[in-house]
């Protein structure tokens, strides 16, 4: 890291030593925390991506803005802080300089938590979904800043797809655009965050953690810039029926027309309408989408370590 950077940034004692020593460390974002998930559902999950990330051989570093300091990896009091924090900006790469400058709390997106991954070293980020291109983005074009991002920043995000509430047909095509590797792991479909199928055949399909490693070895040693999208399906004993939750998003999509929610505000609004339509039956599948990627990204950290 370079002195103008480090000024800003404290990295977790057990994340720097890992990095110094060339072992796997995974990313894990804050929004999920401070805007996807309640407390003290968010605290847990949290805490648990954590584990199952040391359970696979690697080092979780959670990425967050705590009173205008970049943190890469929190403590357990501060993990605390931020499920519990109010006011928490919702920080995507616009919002990084002000957040720091005005000393705030920041919650960062999957664009914000790859820049702060990149710049510390951490190859690999495991999130809940990809923002991408949201429905009716033709009118109102509303394209997620993760997709630029993902075009040049060199961080791999291990996902359940992208979310489903958005145009999941629209945002592959973008990404085919941006020239960025979708992979579907271990089936021919692209998942789509609550349910396995999205109904789209993925671009490229990989089958294990060690190809994935070996795929971005290749990717990165040619200096193919940018990152790629591991779109890992929800296991399916926790998956939810398509139509269920395709109903509960279309009319969250319309309660989000009638109160003319938009911008940042409108994936939260979803997500916590989607909660509540299902009976909290989606923020289950929620958590256990991302245990399954956070076990992934360090599965295919640790194969690239080797490589390393």
């Amino acid at each position: 890291m370079s002195e103008s950077w480090d000024k800003y940034v404290d990295v977790l004692p057990e994340v720097q030593h890992a990095l110094n020593q060339g072992k796997a460390v995974v990313a894990l974002e804050s929004t999920i925390i401070s805007h996807g998930m309640p407390y003290p559902d968010n605290l847990d999950c949290a805490a648990n991506c954590e584990t199952i990330v040391r359970d696979h051989g690697a080092v979780p570093a959670t990425i967050a803005i705590l009173k205008g300091r970049v943190k890469i990896g929190v403590t357990r009091t501060e993990l605390e802080y931020l499920a519990q924090a109010k006011n928490v900006i919702k920080c995507s790469r616009r919002d990084l300089a002000a957040v720091l400058a005005l000393g705030q709390d920041g919650a960062t997106t999957v664009a914000a938590t790859m820049i702060l991954a990149n710049r510390a070293g951490i190859r690999f980020f495991a999130t809940g979904g990809v923002g991408g291109v949201h429905r009716g983005a033709e009118n109102s074009l509303d394209i997620s800043a993760d997709l630029t991002e993902l075009q040049t920043t060199d961080v791999c995000v291990i996902s359940a797809g992208v979310k489903s509430i958005l145009d999941i047909g629209r945002t592959l095509e973008y990404l085919e655009t941006l020239g960025v590797p979708v992979v579907a792991f271990g089936q021919d479909r692209f998942p789509a965050f609550y349910t396995p199928d999205s109904g789209f055949d993925a671009p490229l399909r990989i089958d294990t953690a060690a190809a994935v490693a070996r795929m971005l070895k290749v990717k990165w040693d040619f200096a193919l810039h940018g990152g790629a999208i591991i779109g890992n399906p929800i296991p399916r004993e926790y998956a939810m029926p398509p139509e269920r939750i395709n109903g509960a998003i279309e009319e969250a999509l319309c309660r989000a027309g009638a109160q003319k929610i938009t911008g940042k505000e409108i994936t939260p609004f979803l997500l916590d309408t989607v909660k509540q339509l299902t009976g909290g039956e989606s923020l289950e599948a929620n958590k256990h989408l991302v245990y399954g990627n956070a076990a992934l990204a360090a599965d295919i950290a640790a194969a690239f370590s080797v490589l390393e």
